[in-house]
């Protein structure tokens, strides 16, 4: 049976491992966990994740498409995941808790609603598909890192209620300058209305007046940084900076998986990453109005699955959210100081302004041309190449 279409309705929940007891600490999401003492806290905060799975019986894509994303969409539902933590953390708060039974908040039900498999919801299947034809993807096609990345942002654009600033930050590199123009839009007026005194640089800490009181000073940052960690397989000496990534208050996990096989990575323990997999056919939910969406499928009801992080495909993007100023300006001290210890190899770079090498497209064609037989033998991660390949 292909990998990609192996599904749990076949291999049955009881088969899945219980959370190991151990003394290792658990990370997941930027909190910290003892799995002697705080097991139940653990399951809860993995259950409180959105989980957004293959579902059938939808409307057609796109009109006459297909009814089901099975087989292709794992990728595509890990985005969801990914950015449905994002909306969590803006709207909710990183320790809010679902409880299944429970009256669920307005908030709740509106970011549920916004990934609901129909061609109106904001960041439906529907939706990310159809935005993935400008991508160069085609309806039923399977989507990389870097293409959900790219759809994301993009459809980000049309959601008028979270106002979310959803960057992604190609070649490896985070450019402070230009966050802070997209999460502060503000600053462009401010900079060119006070040409001749410290312009934008001069606003970026703050100097610039702000607009109206209900003009937000900083728009919620969605960080994407797709990266290829290797070349056939995941270089070990990034293994010890991602599971640190999953260590930072910042943490919106990793969208990856295996060949063939995507998983949204929230944390780890020890040498094992922990991860939601999307792997399960479900039925879709058709909620009779926004007030009532049954929600239990949404939420994974067996432990935690877990994976050795040398078994990551190389090709992932990893995430963060920043909910103020003060959240990005933290994430960019604390990158720089891990960058600075030695404890494993960047996976990326935060720098100031555009680098000047930017502009030249020679040093941008940095992605090796993989042979016919490379490709097929490599099918997840032959899809997103259009970033910088890390290697020692």
């Amino acid at each position: 049976m292909d990998t990609a279409t192996l599904t749990y309705d076949t291999l049955g929940f009881g088969e899945f491992e219980e959370f190991p007891e151990t003394a290792e600490p658990v990370w997941i999401l930027g909190r910290e966990f003892s799995a002697l003492t705080e097991k139940d806290e653990i399951l809860s905060h993995f259950s409180s994740r959105l989980w957004f799975t293959y579902r059938k019986h939808f409307q057609p894509i796109g009109g006459t498409g297909p009814t089901s994303d099975t087989g292709w969409g794992c990728m595509l539902r890990c985005g969801q995941m990914i950015l449905a933590e994002a909306l969590v953390c803006s709207q909710l708060g990183r320790d809010w808790k679902w409880v299944s039974g429970e009256q669920q908040q307005e908030e709740y039900l509106s970011i549920l609603n916004a990934f609901i498999d129909k061609k109106d919801s904001c960041y439906s299947i529907h939706q990310i598909a159809q935005m993935g034809v400008g991508e160069g993807k085609s309806i039923g096609q399977w989507y990389g890192p870097n293409t959900v990345a790219q759809v994301l942002k993009n459809l980000s654009d049309f959601d008028s209620w979270n106002r979310l600033a959803v960057h992604v930050a190609m070649d490896n590199t985070v450019v402070i300058e230009d966050i802070k123009r997209l999460c502060m839009p503000w600053l462009e007026q401010a900079g060119a209305s006070h040409e001749g005194e410290g312009g934008v640089n001069g606003c970026l800490e703050g100097a610039c007046a702000a607009g109206p009181e209900e003009t937000p000073l900083w728009r919620p940052l969605v960080l994407l940084i797709p990266l290829r960690l290797g070349l056939s397989d995941i270089n070990e000496a990034y293994i010890q900076t991602l599971k640190h990534c999953f260590m930072l208050p910042q943490s919106l996990g990793v969208i990856g998986g295996k060949p063939n096989s995507a998983h949204y990575f929230i944390g780890f323990v020890g040498e094992e990453l922990i991860y939601l997999d999307p792997h399960t056919t479900q039925l879709a939910v058709e909620p009779h109005n926004h007030a009532h969406i049954p929600d239990s499928s949404f939420h994974c009801p067996h432990p935690p699955c877990r994976m050795q992080a040398c078994e990551m495909d190389p090709s992932i993007a990893v995430g963060f959210f920043c909910k103020t100023e003060d959240d990005f300006d933290d994430w960019c001290d604390r990158i720089r100081k891990l960058s600075r210890s030695g404890e494993g190899l960047p996976m990326f770079e935060v720098v100031d302004s555009q680098p000047a090498h930017y502009a030249c497209a020679d040093v941008l064609n940095l992605i090796p041309d993989f042979s016919v037989s490379d490709r097929q033998g490599r099918f997840f991660d032959s899809e997103d190449e259009e970033f910088e390949i890390l290697s020692l």
